[in-house]
């Protein structure tokens, strides 16, 4: 009774196999079929992403940027005529002449602008080179503070001290809440 079991079970493993070979060659011959009817299918494309530049490598073709040290970390470097108000950006500056009727216009993005990077205005710094000038006026900022500059902000539970507003706030938020207990039962945070 076992041995009939076992060579009928065995035969239509067998038919299933020799079936579902003969299914994959039909569509490997269907694919051909098609491929040969539609010639007209655009070629893919390997579509190839542009990557960032990382910080301190820039594009060699970016115009470089050098500010003294007071003019980098300086709150509001454009100022109104009318009313000596400041303001850290001139699009900001351009928003508000409108309340004075005064003529305005904001710059636009074009292809053509040369893209700016900052040098670090400390001369023994590695970014005080241009082939390691930081891309954006933020984080030439945040770089001289927390490298060359004085630390103003100090955790009042750990006593850890910050040059940048933004480090200290984000220390505060985090400082004492990540505990470990070793095995010997000593408190680490």
């Amino acid at each position: 009774m076992f041995p009939a079991a076992i060579s009928n079970s065995t035969s239509l493993s067998e038919e299933a196999s020799v079936s579902s070979i003969t299914r994959v060659q039909d569509i490997g011959s269907l694919n051909s079929i098609v491929s040969t009817i539609s010639p007209h299918q655009p070629p893919q494309q390997n579509v190839v992403k542009k990557k960032r530049n990382l910080p301190g490598n820039p594009d060699p073709d970016s115009e470089v940027i050098a500010l003294s040290p007071k003019t980098l970390l300086s709150t509001n470097r454009f100022v109104c005529e009318v009313c000596n108000k400041g303001f850290q950006r001139d699009q900001n500056l351009q928003l508000h002449r409108r309340g004075h009727n005064l003529p305005w216009k904001l710059k636009q993005r074009s292809k053509e602008m040369k893209k700016k990077v900052y040098v670090c205005p400390e001369p023994t710094c590695v970014h005080h080179h241009p082939s390691r000038a930081l891309g954006d006026l933020t984080g030439i900022k945040k770089h001289f503070c927390r490298k060359h500059g004085e630390k103003k902000w100090k955790c009042e539970k750990c006593s850890k001290i910050y040059a940048v507003q933004s480090d200290w706030k984000a220390h505060s938020k985090i400082c004492g809440t990540r505990e470990y207990r070793c095995d010997c039962g000593t408190l680490f945070s």
